[in-house]
């Protein structure tokens, strides 16, 4: 997983289109249309893997745009990687099973931790543990429930369960195109040997950058790619 840094779109499906959230928050988002297009676009541009979210999977608990996160795995020919309401073990296999090549686990490895070695006992090196944080806490439930678990603990203790990778979210500065900070990932990658990428903030191609200094294996970039900050060519290039 992530053998060279990479800078990974983010590919956020609600209703059926983009989305991009400020801060995490339900009803802030602005749409950028089609998943498929988007998917393509950013192949098209090189990106080597996609970061897929159902939105209202992630809020609601339930898969709601299954039928867009498949034609985007039908569409490309690249790695995917998908979180939003993937609850159980069965969940995780079928998606492994249609072509996604990760699964992301935030609320249910938090609910049940023991999922993560569930899944990867059979399918080593396919799970990312998503660990969204505000005010150094993670939360689940799409950022609206805090857990009182510490990110870099956490961390620790997926790792132990067979998690192929950490990714980390830092919803306080997520969709707000004001940057990163980058001490919340140096604790995590400090904490863990398995592969961290980094999401939330991401405005410059200095913030690039700055993740890639800090240790994380890949971004995770969303707002900046769509509003036109600087391109996809551009931020691979940075690094």
């Amino acid at each position: 997983m992530f053998p060279e840094f990479e800078v990974v779109p983010a590919v956020d499906v609600q209703d059926g289109q983009v989305v991009q959230l400020v801060g995490g928050e339900r009803g802030t988002g602005k749409a950028y249309g089609d998943p498929v297009e988007a998917a393509e676009q950013w192949v098209e541009q090189g990106a080597r893997t996609l970061h897929l979210v159902d939105l209202d999977g992630a809020f609601e608990g339930e898969r709601a745009n299954a039928e867009a996160v498949r034609a985007v795995v039908e569409a490309v020919d690249v790695d995917t990687q998908l979180g939003g309401g993937i609850r159980t073990v069965d969940d995780a296999t079928a998606l492994l099973d249609a072509g996604v090549d990760r699964i992301i686990l935030g609320t249910a490895a938090v609910e049940t931790p023991d999922i993560v070695a569930d899944i990867s006992d059979g399918c080593p090196g396919t799970v990312l543990v998503s660990l969204d944080a505000k005010d150094g806490e993670v939360v689940v439930s799409g950022w609206t429930e805090g857990t009182g678990l510490n990110p870099a603990e956490a961390a620790e203790r997926y790792e132990e369960l067979g998690a192929g990778g950490i990714l980390f979210t830092d919803v306080d500065v997520e969709g707000q195109l004001e940057g990163v900070r980058t001490e919340p990932i140096e604790r995590i990658v400090d904490a863990v040997d398995i592969p961290v990428v980094a999401s939330g903030g991401v405005a410059t191609l200095d913030d690039v950058r700055a993740l890639k200094g800090a240790g994380a294996s890949a971004v995770v970039v969303g707002s900046a790619l769509y509003e036109g900050e600087f391109t996809l060519e551009a931020a691979m290039n940075a690094v």
